[in-house]
């Protein structure tokens, strides 16, 4: 059941007087109910309580946190249909949609409690003592990882599930042993109480600390300034725009003492497409991407924004075929009004520019807060001149730059700012040719695909999902996949330890 109240450990609170209410994009209305944002006091004690907490969950084995994140996991899939309305009415997204990230959800926290059923994660070091080494002794060093403390997590737009309430950020942190709070999004609010309402039952059954886990309501910034700037709070996660990122990075990094923000932004995901491969399979490629640029209203931030590649006829031809197919796909409502008037203003903003040249746009008549898909193009010159060609537009819409020759390309990747993903399309023949194409991407990028499309994040131990600012804050780690709990840790030594005082795994 929705209440409209926030989590504060296992009680539900609601002393403020600022409420607000989600927004069903698909039908152009409000939903029925109404939330309380979080006050200052409340802030404050759920931080309180998460400090307290971490004392006791720290300690707790990893075998009992597994039974947790699998408790979690049990009572998100028994919310059943409720949770799947909840999801829809709130985002516009399809119920095939809401399905599919509540089973990612659920394998992500499946997959961190199999991770922590022994402590192989925690990358125990033992270097022993050799007491008679001249000229100076060594000494017995043992070196693993252990938890920050009490995370807070920001619930992302277009991830109503598999990057909010109980997503990556606070599964990951939950097993490496921090306690979470979530500052849930505004436009998914209910759905976020009801994941939180899975998440405080999985806790009480199984013994958790009260404070493990707290849901804060907000419609605006002040509860994640508040968050953010709070002493007991010792790290952060977010997924969302650039300037809300770096908001709260520059916020952390002003605090007596600061904190990491792991925070995952925007890009543009620049794909290169040879020459040879639009020679041999243009027609195949257009088809690809304008599925990958219409794929879920083009909501995903390893959408294909920016594709590049050499002036030719077979050029020519390419990008029309991308616009008519990619015009051609029916069109969707966006995640909210103001996701949908972004799109729009940022679009218009590209096209406006006297060098780009509007391919296609889709034509049909329609409702409210349904996006039109686009395509435009414009020259290598005219995209290194003006930076206004470069910003990201989250929606279907994707720029083809056509450079002169494959020194121009170079230096446009060189120049790019960094991103989650770069892509290379090109035909067998041409691999030896490769290399430099390659290096440059990989200073850009976190992830390079081949022959394929950036939209779809695997998650798994190999998948690297960030990348060089601004697409993430710090590029030694990923959001996705069991080393994501990386972010969540520290390095820790016990130098000279009688064995009795020492944890379990670093016993000799």
């Amino acid at each position: 059941m929705i209440t409209g109240k926030n989590y504060i450990g296992f009680e539900l609170s609601a002393k403020g007087t600022k409420t607000y209410r989600t927004f069903n994009p698909k039908e152009n209305k409000e939903n029925e109910h109404t939330f309380t944002e979080a006050t200052k006091d409340e802030i404050n004690k759920a931080a309180q309580l998460a400090s307290k907490a971490f004392k006791q969950y720290r300690t707790i084995s990893g075998n009992k946190r597994a039974t947790f994140l699998n408790a979690i996991a049990d009572e998100i899939e028994a919310l059943g249909d409720t949770l799947v309305q909840t999801y829809t009415s709130e985002s516009g997204l399809p119920e095939g949609r809401a399905k599919g990230e509540r089973g990612r959800t659920v394998g992500q926290l499946r997959m961190f409690a199999k991770l922590i059923e022994n402590d192989a994660w925690r990358e125990p070091t033992i270097d022993t003592a050799i007491p008679d080494r001249a000229p100076a002794p060594k000494p017995d060093l043992r070196q693993l990882q252990v938890p920050i403390g009490p995370i807070v997590v920001f619930g992302a737009s277009n991830f109503p599930l598999a990057y909010s309430t109980a997503g990556g950020d606070t599964a990951s942190a939950l097993a490496a042993g921090c306690p979470v709070i979530v500052k849930s999004h505004p436009m998914h609010a209910g759905t976020g109480e009801l994941v939180a309402s899975a998440i405080i039952k999985a806790a009480k059954d199984t013994g958790m600390p009260e404070g493990v886990f707290s849901n804060l309501n907000s419609s605006g910034i002040e509860v994640g300034q508040q968050l953010v700037s709070h002493p007991k709070v010792k790290g952060v996660g977010f997924t969302g725009s650039i300037n809300g990122g770096r908001a709260l990075y520059d916020l952390a990094a002003k605090r007596d003492e600061p904190i990491p923000v792991f925070a995952e932004m925007g890009s543009i995901n620049p794909v290169i497409i040879t020459k040879k491969a639009l020679e041999k399979r243009a027609s195949e490629i257009a088809s690809t991407y304008a599925g990958s640029i219409t794929l879920g209203t083009g909501q995903f931030c390893t959408n294909p924004g920016l594709i590049l590649t050499l002036e030719s006829d077979f050029t020519s031809i390419f990008i029309e075929d991308l616009g008519e197919k990619t015009a051609n796909i029916d069109s969707y409502c966006m995640l909210n009004p103001n996701i949908h008037s972004a799109f729009n203003k940022k679009g218009a903003e590209v096209i406006e520019q006297p060098e780009t040249t509007l391919v296609a746009e889709y034509k049909g008549n329609v409702p409210d807060n349904y996006a039109k898909a686009k395509v435009v193009t414009a020259k290598g010159d005219a995209f290194l001149k003006n930076p206004k060609l470069h910003q990201e537009v989250f929606g279907p819409f994707s720029l083809v730059v056509q450079c002169k020759d494959e020194i121009q390309l170079l230096k446009i990747i060189e120049n790019l700012e960094g991103q989650l993903t770069g892509t290379i399309i090109a035909e067998k023949e041409e691999y030896s040719s490769l290399s430099e194409i390659i290096e440059s991407l990989q200073d850009r990028v976190g992830r390079i695909i081949f022959n394929g499309v950036p939209t779809g994040v695997e998650v798994c131990d190999a998948m690297t999902h960030g990348g060089p600012y601004p697409a993430s804050t710090d590029s030694r780690f990923t959001a996705v996949g069991n080393h994501s709990i990386k972010r969540w840790v520290r390095p820790f030594s016990y130098q000279d330890f009688p064995s009795e005082l020492l944890p379990e795994v670093l016993k000799s």
